[in-house]
């Protein structure tokens, strides 16, 4: 059987969510029973909730929006880096570590970092690591086209520059934010974390996955 692992964060009115932004909510809008044939249920929810993908628009007014992004950059070979215990910040030194392609994996065209020994699943941790923007321009240098994280933003919580995510915008790379990489050995994988068809929006929710890298 391939291998296939989840590395998303589970939708439930337990998740946290980054401070004043909306929680997650459902309610059933018809309930299965004699007079219905089925359950149908409705939602709310932010748009950066869980694992999510940033569109352009989220950092750049003039940005696309996550309709119009081209889905090539979240399907594909991944390397998944252990930054554990190294700072708070993903540095160029640990990029430039990291991009050495092999003879059986070829380049390394997208990079997702863990940063926790446990995944926060039941709090909102505000001292998450993040990712030197000059480490971005790295990688955009080298060829990868998609940067991930399991903290919920490259940047720090308290940003009001968000230099990293402009970094993205120079370089035109993709962001996932929220990867769940508990037990996920370093390593090459294949990525497929598709983000929703939304019309004018900024980020959705994505159902990340990791596969066994066939070169």
């Amino acid at each position: 059987m391939t291998f296939v692992k989840d590395i998303s964060q589970t939708l439930s009115p337990a998740l946290p969510v980054w401070p004043g932004d909306t929680g997650f909510s459902a309610e059933r809008t018809w309930t299965y029973g004699p007079q219905c044939p089925v359950n149908v249920a409705a939602m709310r929810l932010s748009t950066h909730s869980g694992t999510h993908a940033d569109a352009p628009l989220h950092y750049d007014p003039a940005g696309a929006a996550m309709a119009e992004v081209d889905l090539s950059a979240y399907i594909g070979h991944a390397r998944v880096i252990d930054v554990r215990g190294q700072g708070g910040i993903v540095t160029p030194a640990m990029v430039a570590a990291a991009l050495t392609p092999s003879a059986t994996t070829g380049p390394v065209t997208r990079l997702l970092f863990r940063t926790y020994d446990r995944f926060p699943h039941d709090r909102w941790a505000s001292d998450f690591t993040v990712i030197d923007p000059d480490a971005v321009r790295l990688m955009a240098t080298r060829g990868v086209v998609l940067v991930g994280i399991d903290s919920p933003s490259i940047d720090p919580q308290d940003s009001k520059t968000l230099a990293a995510h402009h970094a993205v915008r120079e370089t035109d790379m993709r962001i996932l934010e929220g990867l769940v990489l508990d037990d996920v050995a370093a390593g090459d994988y294949e990525l497929i974390a598709l983000p929703l068809k939304l019309a004018g929006l900024d980020a959705s929710p994505v159902r990340a996955v990791l596969r066994a890298f066939s070169a």
